[in-house]
Protein backbone atom coordinates (compact mmCIF):
# COMPACT_ATOMS: atom_id res chain seq x y z
CA UNK A 1 0.00 0.00 0.00
CA UNK A 2 1.61 3.50 -0.71
CA UNK A 3 1.75 6.46 1.31
CA UNK A 4 -1.64 8.18 -0.29
CA UNK A 5 -4.01 5.00 -0.06
CA UNK A 6 -2.47 4.36 3.71
CA UNK A 7 -3.93 7.89 4.57
CA UNK A 8 -6.97 7.75 2.76
CA UNK A 9 -8.05 4.15 3.80
CA UNK A 10 -7.18 5.23 7.66
CA UNK A 11 -8.96 8.40 7.17
CA UNK A 12 -12.09 6.65 6.01
CA UNK A 13 -11.62 2.98 8.08
CA UNK A 14 -12.10 5.91 11.52
CA UNK A 15 -14.75 8.15 10.02
CA UNK A 16 -16.97 5.65 9.75
CA UNK A 17 -17.56 4.94 13.34
CA UNK A 18 -17.81 8.03 14.43
CA UNK A 19 -21.41 9.88 14.24
CA UNK A 20 -20.53 13.01 16.12
CA UNK A 21 -18.29 13.76 13.05
CA UNK A 22 -20.75 15.28 11.07
CA UNK A 23 -22.63 16.99 14.01
CA UNK A 24 -19.79 19.37 14.77
CA UNK A 25 -20.02 20.84 11.32
CA UNK A 26 -23.66 21.31 11.55
CA UNK A 27 -23.44 22.84 15.16
CA UNK A 28 -20.92 25.11 13.87
CA UNK A 29 -23.08 26.49 10.27
CA UNK A 30 -26.28 26.62 12.52
CA UNK A 31 -24.56 29.39 14.39
CA UNK A 32 -21.45 30.18 11.86
CA UNK A 33 -23.46 34.14 11.90
CA UNK A 34 -23.02 34.74 15.52
CA UNK A 35 -19.44 36.36 16.87
CA UNK A 36 -16.99 34.28 18.56
CA UNK A 37 -17.42 36.79 21.62
CA UNK A 38 -21.49 36.30 21.76
CA UNK A 39 -21.14 32.37 21.20
CA UNK A 40 -19.32 31.65 23.92
CA UNK A 41 -22.35 32.14 26.11
CA UNK A 42 -23.94 30.05 23.82
CA UNK A 43 -24.23 26.65 25.81
CA UNK A 44 -26.36 24.79 23.83
CA UNK A 45 -23.63 25.39 20.99
CA UNK A 46 -20.96 24.07 23.77
CA UNK A 47 -23.26 20.86 24.89
CA UNK A 48 -23.23 19.95 21.15
CA UNK A 49 -19.56 19.98 21.83
CA UNK A 50 -19.88 18.12 25.26
CA UNK A 51 -21.29 15.16 23.61
CA UNK A 52 -18.55 14.14 21.67
CA UNK A 53 -16.42 13.73 25.33
CA UNK A 54 -17.14 10.37 27.40
CA UNK A 55 -17.05 11.90 30.55
CA UNK A 56 -15.79 10.02 33.72
CA UNK A 57 -19.16 10.62 35.86
CA UNK A 58 -17.36 10.69 39.29
CA UNK A 59 -16.10 14.04 39.30
CA UNK A 60 -16.32 17.42 37.62
CA UNK A 61 -12.47 17.51 35.67
CA UNK A 62 -11.19 21.01 36.52
CA UNK A 63 -7.79 19.83 35.42
CA UNK A 64 -7.22 19.59 31.68
CA UNK A 65 -3.86 21.90 31.79
CA UNK A 66 -1.88 18.70 32.80
CA UNK A 67 -3.55 16.59 29.88
CA UNK A 68 -6.79 16.78 27.95
CA UNK A 69 -8.49 13.47 27.29
CA UNK A 70 -8.98 12.89 23.39
CA UNK A 71 -12.73 13.62 22.08
CA UNK A 72 -14.54 10.71 20.73
CA UNK A 73 -13.42 11.59 17.34
CA UNK A 74 -9.73 12.12 17.43
CA UNK A 75 -9.59 9.16 19.60
CA UNK A 76 -11.33 7.32 17.15
CA UNK A 77 -8.98 8.01 14.38
CA UNK A 78 -5.89 7.23 16.90
CA UNK A 79 -6.82 4.17 17.10
CA UNK A 80 -7.24 3.30 13.62
CA UNK A 81 -3.36 4.56 12.91
CA UNK A 82 -2.53 2.23 15.44
CA UNK A 83 -3.97 -0.42 13.86
CA UNK A 84 -3.31 0.73 10.99
CA UNK A 85 1.22 0.92 11.65
CA UNK A 86 0.55 -2.41 13.58
CA UNK A 87 -0.38 -3.65 10.55
CA UNK A 88 2.20 -2.74 8.04
CA UNK A 89 5.27 -3.03 10.70
CA UNK A 90 8.78 -2.31 9.62
CA UNK A 91 7.04 -1.67 5.94
CA UNK A 92 5.29 1.87 7.77
CA UNK A 93 8.80 2.75 9.26
CA UNK A 94 11.05 1.93 6.95
CA UNK A 95 8.94 4.12 3.54
CA UNK A 96 7.01 6.31 4.64
CA UNK A 97 7.38 7.06 8.66
CA UNK A 98 9.65 10.33 7.93
CA UNK A 99 7.80 11.68 4.97
CA UNK A 100 4.64 11.58 7.02
CA UNK A 101 6.02 13.28 9.99
CA UNK A 102 7.61 16.37 7.68
CA UNK A 103 4.03 16.30 6.37
CA UNK A 104 2.51 16.94 10.16
CA UNK A 105 5.49 19.36 11.14
CA UNK A 106 4.45 21.68 7.64
CA UNK A 107 0.23 21.20 9.10
CA UNK A 108 1.75 22.22 12.56
CA UNK A 109 3.99 25.38 11.16
CA UNK A 110 0.74 26.71 9.03
CA UNK A 111 -1.35 26.55 12.09
CA UNK A 112 1.50 27.91 14.29
CA UNK A 113 2.40 30.84 12.04
CA UNK A 114 6.17 29.95 10.98
CA UNK A 115 7.47 28.24 7.85
CA UNK A 116 8.19 24.64 7.79
CA UNK A 117 12.00 25.09 7.75
CA UNK A 118 11.93 26.43 11.37
CA UNK A 119 9.39 23.46 13.12
CA UNK A 120 9.72 20.25 13.98
CA UNK A 121 7.87 17.65 16.26
CA UNK A 122 8.93 16.54 19.41
CA UNK A 123 7.34 14.57 22.58
CA UNK A 124 6.81 17.52 24.89
CA UNK A 125 7.54 20.89 25.87
CA UNK A 126 10.32 19.91 28.15
CA UNK A 127 12.02 18.27 25.90
CA UNK A 128 11.71 20.92 23.15
CA UNK A 129 12.91 23.51 25.91
CA UNK A 130 15.60 21.75 27.53
CA UNK A 131 17.04 20.67 24.29
CA UNK A 132 17.66 24.59 23.46
CA UNK A 133 18.77 24.93 27.17
CA UNK A 134 21.36 21.87 27.15
CA UNK A 135 22.21 22.89 23.85
CA UNK A 136 23.50 26.47 23.83
CA UNK A 137 27.14 27.24 23.46
CA UNK A 138 27.90 28.05 26.69
CA UNK A 139 30.90 29.45 28.43
CA UNK A 140 31.25 30.07 32.64
CA UNK A 141 29.77 33.19 33.70
CA UNK A 142 27.38 33.27 31.08
CA UNK A 143 23.94 34.52 32.34
CA UNK A 144 20.21 33.15 31.93
CA UNK A 145 17.04 34.75 32.70
CA UNK A 146 14.03 33.19 33.94
CA UNK A 147 11.06 34.07 36.45
CA UNK A 148 10.42 31.22 39.40
CA UNK A 149 7.07 31.05 38.12
CA UNK A 150 8.36 29.14 35.02
CA UNK A 151 7.82 25.35 35.05
CA UNK A 152 10.28 23.55 37.20
CA UNK A 153 11.45 21.18 34.48
CA UNK A 154 13.53 23.89 33.05
CA UNK A 155 13.88 25.60 36.10
CA UNK A 156 16.22 22.32 36.77
CA UNK A 157 17.96 22.10 33.48
CA UNK A 158 19.13 25.79 33.71
CA UNK A 159 20.47 24.74 37.70
CA UNK A 160 21.98 21.41 35.59
CA UNK A 161 23.87 23.84 33.04
CA UNK A 162 24.89 25.98 36.33
CA UNK A 163 26.67 22.73 37.46
CA UNK A 164 27.84 21.60 34.10
CA UNK A 165 29.11 24.79 32.48
CA UNK A 166 29.34 27.46 35.63
CA UNK A 167 26.55 29.46 34.25
CA UNK A 168 24.92 31.67 36.78
CA UNK A 169 21.14 32.03 36.37
CA UNK A 170 19.41 35.09 37.49
CA UNK A 171 16.01 34.46 38.64
CA UNK A 172 13.37 37.36 38.75
CA UNK A 173 9.32 36.85 40.09
CA UNK A 174 6.53 38.06 38.46
CA UNK A 175 3.44 39.86 40.47
CA UNK A 176 0.36 38.24 39.94
CA UNK A 177 -1.65 41.09 38.70
CA UNK A 178 0.62 43.51 36.85
CA UNK A 179 -0.23 46.92 36.55
CA UNK A 180 1.03 47.08 33.04
CA UNK A 181 3.22 45.01 30.46
CA UNK A 182 5.61 47.91 31.05
CA UNK A 183 6.13 46.59 34.78
CA UNK A 184 6.74 42.78 32.96
CA UNK A 185 9.35 44.37 30.48
CA UNK A 186 11.35 46.34 33.10
CA UNK A 187 11.43 43.15 35.59
CA UNK A 188 13.45 40.99 32.67
CA UNK A 189 15.08 44.21 31.86
CA UNK A 190 16.64 44.81 34.90
CA UNK A 191 17.87 41.73 35.05
CA UNK A 192 19.62 42.07 31.68
CA UNK A 193 23.50 42.23 31.89
CA UNK A 194 26.18 42.18 29.31
CA UNK A 195 26.87 38.25 30.00
CA UNK A 196 22.95 37.68 28.97
CA UNK A 197 22.58 34.88 26.33
CA UNK A 198 19.38 33.50 26.98
CA UNK A 199 16.31 34.68 28.92
CA UNK A 200 13.27 32.21 28.90
CA UNK A 201 9.84 33.80 29.72
CA UNK A 202 5.92 32.05 29.61
CA UNK A 203 3.97 33.27 27.17
CA UNK A 204 1.09 31.66 29.51
CA UNK A 205 2.08 31.11 33.07
CA UNK A 206 1.10 27.53 34.03
CA UNK A 207 0.45 28.22 37.18
CA UNK A 208 -1.62 31.16 37.47
CA UNK A 209 -2.50 31.21 33.65
CA UNK A 210 -1.60 34.96 32.79
CA UNK A 211 -0.48 36.31 29.26
CA UNK A 212 2.45 37.65 29.30
CA UNK A 213 3.77 40.59 26.85
CA UNK A 214 5.88 38.19 24.68
CA UNK A 215 6.71 40.42 21.84
CA UNK A 216 7.77 43.62 23.94
CA UNK A 217 9.80 41.18 25.81
CA UNK A 218 11.57 40.18 22.43
CA UNK A 219 11.83 43.02 21.36
CA UNK A 220 13.65 44.41 24.77
CA UNK A 221 15.61 41.43 24.89
CA UNK A 222 16.67 41.56 21.28
CA UNK A 223 17.92 45.42 22.05
CA UNK A 224 20.67 44.21 24.14
CA UNK A 225 21.72 41.64 22.37
CA UNK A 226 19.59 38.79 24.25
CA UNK A 227 18.07 35.56 22.85
CA UNK A 228 14.14 34.70 23.73
CA UNK A 229 13.20 31.31 24.40
CA UNK A 230 8.99 31.39 24.99
CA UNK A 231 7.58 28.11 27.14
CA UNK A 232 4.28 28.15 25.25
CA UNK A 233 2.85 25.31 26.22
CA UNK A 234 -0.42 26.36 27.23
CA UNK A 235 -0.72 28.36 24.27
CA UNK A 236 -1.23 26.25 21.14
CA UNK A 237 -4.84 26.17 20.55
CA UNK A 238 -6.13 28.13 23.79
CA UNK A 239 -4.96 31.32 22.15
CA UNK A 240 -5.23 32.39 18.73
CA UNK A 241 -1.60 33.64 17.33
CA UNK A 242 1.44 33.36 15.26
CA UNK A 243 5.00 32.03 16.46
CA UNK A 244 5.91 34.89 13.85
CA UNK A 245 4.56 37.70 15.45
CA UNK A 246 6.16 37.14 18.76
CA UNK A 247 9.10 37.76 17.66
CA UNK A 248 11.15 35.18 19.35
CA UNK A 249 14.23 33.00 18.91
CA UNK A 250 12.96 29.67 20.15
CA UNK A 251 9.01 28.45 21.12
CA UNK A 252 8.28 25.28 22.37
CA UNK A 253 4.68 23.83 23.51
CA UNK A 254 2.91 20.53 24.20
CA UNK A 255 0.52 19.29 21.62
CA UNK A 256 -1.37 17.29 24.42
CA UNK A 257 -3.05 19.80 26.10
CA UNK A 258 -5.48 22.07 24.16
CA UNK A 259 -4.90 21.02 20.67
CA UNK A 260 -6.16 17.40 22.21
CA UNK A 261 -3.21 15.03 20.79
CA UNK A 262 -2.57 11.87 21.92
CA UNK A 263 0.57 11.88 24.66
CA UNK A 264 4.17 11.83 22.86
CA UNK A 265 3.57 15.18 20.61
CA UNK A 266 5.31 18.61 21.34
CA UNK A 267 7.11 21.29 18.88
CA UNK A 268 10.14 23.41 18.93
CA UNK A 269 9.91 26.13 16.74
CA UNK A 270 13.93 27.54 16.03
CA UNK A 271 14.14 30.76 14.16
CA UNK A 272 15.47 30.09 10.95
CA UNK A 273 19.49 30.80 11.24
CA UNK A 274 19.83 29.68 14.96
CA UNK A 275 19.58 25.47 14.17
CA UNK A 276 23.40 26.20 14.53
CA UNK A 277 23.12 27.65 17.54
CA UNK A 278 22.13 24.51 19.54
CA UNK A 279 23.86 21.57 20.00
CA UNK A 280 20.90 18.78 19.25
CA UNK A 281 19.92 16.20 22.37
CA UNK A 282 21.03 13.63 20.48
CA UNK A 283 23.43 13.32 17.70
CA UNK A 284 21.56 12.87 13.81
CA UNK A 285 23.15 12.14 10.48
CA UNK A 286 22.23 15.69 9.28
CA UNK A 287 25.15 17.66 8.08
CA UNK A 288 23.79 20.96 7.78
CA UNK A 289 23.78 23.07 11.12
CA UNK A 290 21.47 25.12 9.87
CA UNK A 291 18.73 22.42 8.89
CA UNK A 292 16.39 22.00 12.13
CA UNK A 293 16.12 18.40 11.26
CA UNK A 294 19.54 18.05 12.93
CA UNK A 295 17.95 18.57 16.10
CA UNK A 296 14.83 15.86 15.48
CA UNK A 297 16.30 13.03 16.50
CA UNK A 298 14.66 10.87 18.93
CA UNK A 299 14.97 7.22 17.70
CA UNK A 300 12.30 4.68 17.26
CA UNK A 301 9.21 6.30 18.73
CA UNK A 302 5.29 6.19 18.42
CA UNK A 303 4.75 7.59 15.13
CA UNK A 304 0.60 6.76 15.35
CA UNK A 305 0.84 9.97 17.66
CA UNK A 306 2.35 11.61 14.80
CA UNK A 307 -0.38 10.77 11.73
CA UNK A 308 -2.79 11.89 14.89
CA UNK A 309 -1.58 15.47 14.98
CA UNK A 310 -3.43 16.46 11.76
CA UNK A 311 -6.67 15.09 12.90
CA UNK A 312 -6.53 17.05 16.05
CA UNK A 313 -5.66 20.22 14.25
CA UNK A 314 -9.06 19.53 11.38
CA UNK A 315 -11.25 19.22 14.70
CA UNK A 316 -9.66 22.09 16.28
CA UNK A 317 -9.93 24.51 13.45
CA UNK A 318 -13.56 22.78 12.56
CA UNK A 319 -14.68 24.87 15.92
CA UNK A 320 -12.82 27.51 15.42
CA UNK A 321 -9.70 29.45 16.88
CA UNK A 322 -11.54 32.46 18.15
CA UNK A 323 -14.69 30.40 18.96
CA UNK A 324 -12.68 28.05 20.84
CA UNK A 325 -10.32 31.23 22.83
CA UNK A 326 -13.10 32.97 23.75
CA UNK A 327 -14.95 30.14 24.77
CA UNK A 328 -12.22 29.73 27.83
CA UNK A 329 -11.56 33.11 28.72
CA UNK A 330 -15.43 33.09 28.77
CA UNK A 331 -15.78 30.13 31.47
CA UNK A 332 -12.48 31.94 33.32
CA UNK A 333 -14.47 35.07 33.84
CA UNK A 334 -17.90 33.45 34.55
CA UNK A 335 -16.20 31.94 37.71
CA UNK A 336 -13.74 34.48 38.99
CA UNK A 337 -16.27 36.89 38.73
CA UNK A 338 -19.08 35.25 41.10
CA UNK A 339 -15.88 35.23 43.80
CA UNK A 340 -13.03 38.16 43.00
CA UNK A 341 -14.41 40.26 45.31
CA UNK A 342 -15.51 37.87 48.15
CA UNK A 343 -13.67 38.30 51.15
CA UNK A 344 -10.89 35.01 51.67
CA UNK A 345 -10.49 34.44 48.57
CA UNK A 346 -7.65 35.23 47.00
CA UNK A 347 -7.49 34.94 42.68
CA UNK A 348 -3.87 34.76 41.42
CA UNK A 349 -5.27 35.16 38.02
CA UNK A 350 -5.12 38.82 36.61
CA UNK A 351 -8.58 40.23 36.04
CA UNK A 352 -7.69 42.35 32.69
CA UNK A 353 -8.98 40.39 29.57
CA UNK A 354 -6.18 40.89 27.94
CA UNK A 355 -3.88 39.00 30.45
CA UNK A 356 -6.06 35.91 30.96
CA UNK A 357 -8.08 33.49 29.06
CA UNK A 358 -9.17 29.97 30.06
CA UNK A 359 -6.50 29.24 33.05
CA UNK A 360 -7.26 30.51 36.66
CA UNK A 361 -5.97 30.37 40.08
CA UNK A 362 -7.72 30.35 43.25
CA UNK A 363 -6.83 29.88 47.02
CA UNK A 364 -8.98 30.38 50.32
CA UNK A 365 -6.92 32.35 52.83
CA UNK A 366 -6.54 29.96 55.70
CA UNK A 367 -6.82 26.99 54.14
CA UNK A 368 -3.50 25.05 52.07
CA UNK A 369 -3.80 24.69 48.39
CA UNK A 370 -3.45 20.88 49.02
CA UNK A 371 -6.26 20.93 52.37
CA UNK A 372 -8.16 23.14 49.57
CA UNK A 373 -7.82 20.58 46.51
CA UNK A 374 -8.41 17.40 48.61
CA UNK A 375 -12.10 19.04 50.18
CA UNK A 376 -12.70 20.11 46.69
CA UNK A 377 -12.80 16.38 45.33
CA UNK A 378 -13.93 14.47 48.29
CA UNK A 379 -16.67 16.54 49.41
CA UNK A 380 -17.83 18.63 46.21
CA UNK A 381 -16.44 16.11 43.86
CA UNK A 382 -14.31 18.82 41.82
CA UNK A 383 -11.07 17.60 40.62
CA UNK A 384 -8.45 20.43 40.45
CA UNK A 385 -4.48 20.94 41.01
CA UNK A 386 -2.97 22.55 44.36
CA UNK A 387 -0.23 25.12 43.31
CA UNK A 388 1.64 25.72 46.45
CA UNK A 389 5.20 27.87 45.22
CA UNK A 390 6.69 31.15 43.80
CA UNK A 391 4.20 33.41 45.07
CA UNK A 392 1.27 31.42 44.47
CA UNK A 393 -1.01 29.28 46.77
CA UNK A 394 -4.09 28.05 45.77
CA UNK A 395 -5.93 25.69 43.16
CA UNK A 396 -5.50 25.78 39.11
CA UNK A 397 -8.89 25.77 37.57
CA UNK A 398 -8.46 24.39 33.81
CA UNK A 399 -11.82 23.63 32.14
CA UNK A 400 -11.97 23.29 28.75
CA UNK A 401 -14.86 23.10 25.63
CA UNK A 402 -16.70 20.82 26.63
CA UNK A 403 -16.73 21.87 30.81
CA UNK A 404 -20.53 23.42 31.67
CA UNK A 405 -21.63 26.75 33.38
CA UNK A 406 -23.86 24.29 35.47
CA UNK A 407 -20.48 22.44 36.68
CA UNK A 408 -18.96 26.03 37.30
CA UNK A 409 -21.91 26.85 39.45
CA UNK A 410 -21.12 23.90 42.04
CA UNK A 411 -17.49 24.65 42.08
CA UNK A 412 -18.19 28.62 42.45
CA UNK A 413 -20.85 26.96 45.43
CA UNK A 414 -18.39 25.03 46.94
CA UNK A 415 -15.23 28.31 47.14
CA UNK A 416 -18.33 30.26 48.85
CA UNK A 417 -18.73 27.89 51.49
CA UNK A 418 -15.14 26.99 52.31
CA UNK A 419 -14.68 31.04 52.46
Amino acid sequence: MDKRSFLKQAALFSLGGIPFFNTVEAAVKKYEHLPASDLAKEEDFWATMRKGYKLKPDYINLENGYYCFLPQEILEHYISHVREVNYQGSYYMRTVQWENKKKAAAKLAELAGCSAEELIITRNTTESLDMVIGGVHWQPGDEAVMAEQDYGSMLNMFKLMEKKHGIVNKIVSLPNNPTSDEEIVNLYANAITGKTRLLMVCHMVNITGQVLPVRKICDMAHSKGVEVMVDGAHAIAHLNFSISDLNCDYYGASLHKWLSVPLGAGILYVKKGNASHVWPLLASGVSDENDIYRLNQIGTHPVYTDLTISNSIDFYLKIGRDRKEERLRYLQTYWTSKVRNLPHIILNTPEDPKRHCGIGNVGVKGMKPQDLADTLLKKYKIYTVAIDGAGVHGCRITPNVYTTTDELDTFVKALKDLA
